[in-house]
Order: structure tokens, then sequence, then C-alpha cells
């Protein structure tokens, strides 16, 4: 399942770096990096589960709330919402 996610979120990175804009890029950089994070704590985890992954990414997007500006916080809660469509 681990690979499903890392396969999913190359394939939207490719694609947001073909079509993105700056924002799109900024929004898309990081977040991978969670993601990475994410998906490294689950693979030492029993539980490999979508919902496993949005648990721990809603706890990432909590700590981005409090890290960046109110726009950049925005672009990235809708990148999530993006790459969360394709996982889904």
């Amino acid at each position: 399942m681990l690979e499903h996610y890392e396969q999913r979120l190359e394939q939207w990175i490719s694609e947001i770096v073909v079509t993105g804009d700056d924002d799109a890029l900024f929004a898309s950089g990081y977040l991978q990096g969670h993601f990475a994070v994410v998906l490294s704590e689950l693979e030492v985890e029993d539980d490999h589960s979508l919902v496993a992954l949005e648990a721990k990414m809603q706890d990432c997007l909590k700590l981005a709330a409090k890290e960046l500006e109110d726009h950049d916080y925005r672009l990235v809660a809708d990148a999530w919402q993006s790459l969360h469509a394709k996982l889904a």
C-alpha cells in the first residue's frame, strides 16, 4: 500500500511540475516533505490504510497552520485535497 501512495505522489508532483504555477510548486514541495515523513512513520506501523495516512496528514496540516502564513497554509491544504483525491 505504501508503494501505491508513493507512486501516486510522484504522478501528482510530475503533473504539477508541468502545469503548476509558483504557488502550486511551493505547496506541493511543502506537502511532499510532510508526506515523506508520514510514509516513513507508517512503514514501521501495522496500519497502512488510507485512514491512517489521512490521520497523520491531518496532524501535519495542523503543524502547517502554525508554521505558515494563512495564504500559504490555504495553498498547502488545497494541495492536500488534490493529492488525497489521487490516493482515494
